[in-house]
């Protein structure tokens, strides 16, 4: 094109010069100062509580780790029936700069001394869950601590004794008993009627612990301040690793657990396990967690007509049940912390295919396990998965995220305590009977169905997170908010309050009453009759990047929040 002198003074005038000027005597007008862009952080946690410490954190500039650390410090305090230092956790972090996700694994381990019929009774029988859990050999090398260290270590902003200022001064300060705590410490469980949760649960008049008192730990908040200053090894090495060791000796049926154990204990770094759905990658944590039968549910569940039926449709709802069940048929043959989980062979687009063929419009027998490519013969699994688990997430100012699933097993872990804190029963996430993928061996980690995810666009950019609680129920609570997130294209916390259906062998759990009566009734003629679950309810928290702005939700099941903040943008 030829340049006209309208076409020059046009183009003058953009960069702000005057056509008419003398030459030598040009400015140039100074530019217009540009606003830096607002910077958004997310949490999501169990406890408000929790939350804002985690947002404290980002505020002062920590990264999503950094507030991570924060959260589980607080959870271990307010939410003591779910997760704590003393138990175990997966962290799946994204990198918004690398866009790589990463799985940290703090899951607890088998002492050195452990066997694989250690939760045998002398007559040759599993123990009874009740008192195996109650027992020493109940608890796992914790992994929680040592695994966040590592972490914070990689990819933390501020120094690790910045992070647990908000929780020590709540447990010498105290906190106002929730609803649901209240519940969990003056039911019949028996780790909440131990001499240690009696003696930590009561008043100063020798009441019991109730809905709205204040509850103060002084204990914790003396480990807390000798963890913030000595790191990690204030858990693995000392004085608390000496009082773990005693306290799980302890009854009849004590544990190998030495000091050495302990001070052996490390974390393992894995690549996060990623498969394709629908306009989106999902990224979860390899074996010994059930990322992969997560995956694979959702392989299944994308080849069939589900996301055009919508959350009204009892075919839907049917053909969700059976894609459960055939996932939890291959999970529960396939899955532990063994070298031969068939993986590829689990998520191989023929594979998913094949099981797909199976789910109809009514429901049929339950499934066994396939045969997935490479897969050895399958094996009958005797694990009983119970429940005592939470779920977070953070996002920080540079779209860094971390979705962590902690837990120390069953509510309450054991109902020992040692610091404060209490310790798990993970041994008992093993198969009782010494047969399967998840036997008991020394320094094994146990099957687990924590499945914190991570959800990437094409590109790799971030689009969202998603985890729960629930024992085995996880994989059900995770994938129907999924498909309410994503197929359904639901607000999150429309798709995270959406009925729970878990479908495993021969039952349908969840919350019956919660469908229409006419759509339950419409389920029970096609075979899937939901009954109320003795499970633990979802903990669900999600949240998804729409139009450049955080969706975000937490269960309304528990007392979570999910909050979104404005950070000063970076100098």
């Amino acid at each position: 094109m030829k340049l006209t002198r309208a076409h020059f003074l046009l183009a003058l005038a953009a960069t702000g010069l005057s056509a008419c000027a003398p030459r030598g005597a040009v400015e140039t007008a100074a530019p217009a100062p540009v606003a830096a862009p607002e910077r958004q952080a997310f949490v999501a946690a169990a406890h408000p509580l929790a939350v804002e410490a985690g947002l404290n954190v980002l505020r002062k500039g920590g990264s999503a780790v950094d507030a991570a650390v924060a959260v589980q410090a607080m959870l271990s305090l307010v939410e003591p029936q779910s997760s704590g230092l003393g138990g175990g956790a997966f962290m799946v972090r994204y990198d918004a700069k690398t866009k790589a996700v990463t799985v940290y694994d703090g899951r607890e381990t088998a002492p050195a001394g452990a066997t694989p019929d250690m939760l045998m009774g002398p007559d040759g029988k599993p123990l009874g869950f009740r008192t195996a859990v109650l027992s020493g050999r109940a608890t796992g090398v914790p992994g929680v601590v040592r695994m966040m260290a590592l972490a914070q270590g990689q990819h933390g902003k501020l120094k690790w004794r910045e992070l647990f200022t908000d929780a020590e001064q709540t447990a010498a300060n105290g906190f106002t008993v929730t609803a649901r705590l209240g519940r969990f410490i003056n039911s019949g469980g028996p780790q909440a009627n131990t001499p240690d949760s009696l003696a930590y649960f009561r008043n100063a008049d020798g009441s019991k612990i109730k809905t709205g008192d204040t509850l103060r730990n002084p204990a914790y908040a003396a480990f807390l301040r000798r963890l913030a200053a000595q790191g990690p090894d204030a858990m693995y090495k000392g004085e608390t690793a000496r009082r773990i060791v005693a306290r799980v000796r302890e009854g009849d049926l004590a544990s190998s657990m030495t000091e050495a154990d302990l001070a052996a204990y490390k974390p393992v770094v894995r690549e996060g396990l990623c498969n394709p759905y629908r306009s989106y990658i999902l990224c979860a944590p390899p074996p010994p967690s059930s990322g992969v039968g997560l995956l694979q549910l959702m392989a299944m569940i994308e080849r069939t007509d589900i996301g055009a039926r919508g959350p009204n449709d009892p075919v839907a709802w049917v053909k969700y049940a059976e894609a459960s069940r055939l996932m939890y048929a291959d999970r529960d043959a396939y899955v532990g912390d063994i070298a031969t989980v068939p993986v590829k062979g689990m998520l191989d687009p023929s594979y998913v295919a094949s099981r797909a063929a199976l789910i109809g419009e009514r429901a049929g027998p339950a499934p066994q396990a396939g045969t997935p490519p490479g897969a050895i013969a399958a094996r009958i699994d005797a694990t009983n998965e119970v429940a005592g688990t939470s779920h977070f997430i953070v996002i920080d100012g540079d779209g860094n995220a971390v979705s962590m699933t902690t837990t120390v097993e069953s509510f309450f872990g054991t109902g020992r305590m040692v610091d404060g804190f209490f310790l798990n029963n993970q041994m008992t996430d093993f198969s009782f009977v010494p047969q399967g993928p998840n036997v008991i061996a020394p320094g094994k980690r146990p099957r687990s169905s924590m499945v914190p995810t991570v959800i990437l666009n094409p590109d790799r950019s971030l689009a969202g997170a998603i985890g729960s609680p629930g024992g085995n129920a996880i994989l059900g609570y995770v994938s129907k908010a999924l498909v309410g997130m994503i197929d359904w294209k639901l607000p999150v916390a429309d798709a995270i309050a959406l009925p729970n259906l878990v479908a495993r062998g021969t039952s349908f759990n969840g919350e019956a009453d919660k469908f229409a009566p006419a759509l339950h009734a419409a389920m029970a003629e096609r075979g899937v009759t939901v009954r109320g679950g003795t499970g633990e309810d979802s903990g669900l928290h999600g949240v998804m990047i729409r139009d450049g702005k955080f969706d975000g939700g937490a269960d309304p099941r528990r007392d979570g929040v999910a909050k979104t903040i404005t950070l000063p943008a970076r100098k």
